[in-house]
């Protein structure tokens, strides 16, 4: 079976970074979405990047540029419906979805996403939180192109929830270590950044 086409969510505000592109911060010497695309592209059919606005900007990475369909930025959710009308068109059967400001996420994670699909092909990426909690990472997700227009009109009626759409249809869950921390951490403050190039030299 062939990889899955990969789409980096970068169709945020970055509101608690000051606005802008948060993908294109700097952390660790490279910006934040080449080591999301480091990682991801190895792991899927080729690649593309969900983002609004003037797709000049991010021009250099040679990959398709998917604004979102619907208006207003109804977050995360219409990124996924970009990237499933972008696939369908490839004639792809699914794509899997990584955050541009998370530059640790596993090297496994589509192999695990697969392997953890509910019976409609849906799966999130989900690890425990220092209590042991296991929480679902919904902006890491398997997505079946058979959904779209099912997400398209529950965008429509005005879904904003990931996990109440994923609930609905039945989506499994790809649980990941989270030692010696958490993987799926993202860089949502200039804090953020100090702390993910802490993790980066450590590692």
């Amino acid at each position: 079976m062939s990889a899955p086409p990969g789409v980096i969510l970068a169709g945020g505000r970055a509101t608690r970074m000051g606005g802008g592109d948060k993908g294109l911060r700097m952390v660790g010497g490279r910006r934040l979405i080449d080591h999301v695309i480091d990682r991801l592209a190895p792991q899927c059919g080729g690649l593309a990047i969900n983002a609004n606005g003037d797709p000049a900007r991010l021009a250099g990475f040679g990959l398709p540029v998917l604004p979102d369909s619907l208006a207003d930025h109804p977050g995360p959710l219409a990124g996924v419906l970009a990237g499933l009308d972008w696939a369908a068109a490839l004639g792809a059967t699914a794509i899997v979805t990584a955050a541009a400001d998370t530059p640790f996420f596993p090297t496994d994670l589509v192999a695990r996403l697969r392997a953890g699909a509910g019976p409609s092909g849906l799966c999130l990426a989900a690890s425990p939180d220092e209590t042991g909690r296991v929480q679902r990472h919904p902006t890491f997700g398997l997505w079946p192109v058979a959904l779209r227009d099912d997400l398209r009109a529950a965008l429509v009626g005005g879904l904003r929830k990931i996990v109440i759409w994923t609930d609905a249809h039945g989506a499994g869950q790809a649980v990941f270590d989270s030692a010696p921390f958490d993987p799926f951490f993202n860089v949502n403050t200039p804090e953020d950044i100090l702390t993910a190039e802490a993790l980066m030299r450590a590692a």
